[in-house]
């Protein structure tokens, strides 16, 4: 077996869950390709090949934030929770950067000014209240938006989308769940809860930022256009945090960049953990 990002998933779970099986497919046979995703046919190639980093970056660097999480977790239920979490990420992960080149010299030979992620997701774990904060705020944002992108007229980011939504929604189901068990728990989970909101709210602005790469696939009607959906999102996260007793954060100095390189000192920290073995031992085979 080669080194994937998936390969976690593998030494974990006896069967691979239905969007890993599509990997080994995909490397079979490629399905037909969408209007806007065959190399050298149009305008929009390269603004598609950063879309893919953009969407699989966010997943694989928060698969790896949770995964962080396996044996310190706060009970045996939430760590196998956040492990399995982490086990979807990696998962959509894959077929991204797989659809965009080579997935294990893009997730582990880039370095850290390469990767398109936003910055919520490289921010550490903190407590386990941060954790799930930055969870609710991404997960409910990634749903909205693969809700929307399953009508997308490419191929590909369509039945990717109709596959990977599945698996949000449990996410965000679990990361609200939370939010409220924590907001309207005791004292001390009520306060970690509003302070790990608070560490994470800045960096909302950046998931509804739009430029011109992603200015070019939403005038194609490929990508959907998050700002379509910011005032839902909000409209969600308040409704969530009504029910945990919690108050909306104030809205602060929003923190960008992510998503053309400019990342915070935590990614580098990462990427040295996650990259470690494939860059030492470039040559193996598993």
């Amino acid at each position: 077996m080669r080194w994937t990002p998936a390969f976690a998933g593998e030494l974990l779970m006896p069967s691979l869950p239905p969007i890993e099986k599509d990997v080994e497919a995909r490397a079979e046979a490629k399905p037909p390709r969408g209007a806007f995703d065959a190399p050298g046919e149009g305008p929009h190639d390269a603004a598609r090949k950063d879309y893919l980093l953009r969407l699989g970056d966010d997943a694989l660097v928060l698969g790896q934030r949770l995964s962080e999480w396996c044996g310190h977790a706060p009970a045996l239920e939430v760590d196998l929770s956040l492990a399995n979490l982490a086990l979807d990420l990696v998962g959509q992960a894959t077929l991204l950067l797989a659809e965009a080149g080579d997935a294990d010299q893009l997730a582990f030979h880039r370095d850290v000014l390469d990767f398109r992620n936003c910055l919520l997701v490289e921010q550490p774990n903190g407590d386990f209240a941060r954790t799930i904060a930055r969870h609710f705020l991404y997960s409910t944002w990634q749903h909205m938006l693969l809700e929307r992108m399953a009508g997308s007229p490419d191929a590909f980011l369509a039945g990717f989308a109709a596959k990977a939504v599945k698996e949000i929604t449990y996410h965000r189901e679990l990361a609200s769940e939370w939010t409220v068990r924590l907001g309207d728990g005791t004292d001390e989970s009520a306060r970690r809860m509003a302070e790990g909101l608070d560490w994470c709210w800045r960096f909302i602005p950046e998931l509804f930022e739009v430029d011109e790469t992603l200015e070019a696939l939403i005038a194609a009607g490929v990508a959907p256009d998050p700002r379509a959906f910011e005032s839902d999102y909000r409209a969600a996260l308040a409704a969530v945090l009504a029910d945990a007793k919690l108050a909306v954060p104030a809205d602060q100095r929003p923190i960008l960049g992510g998503r053309r390189g400019h990342h915070s000192e935590h990614l580098g920290h990462l990427l040295a953990v996650m990259q470690y073995v494939p860059r030492t031992y470039p040559d193996s085979v598993w």
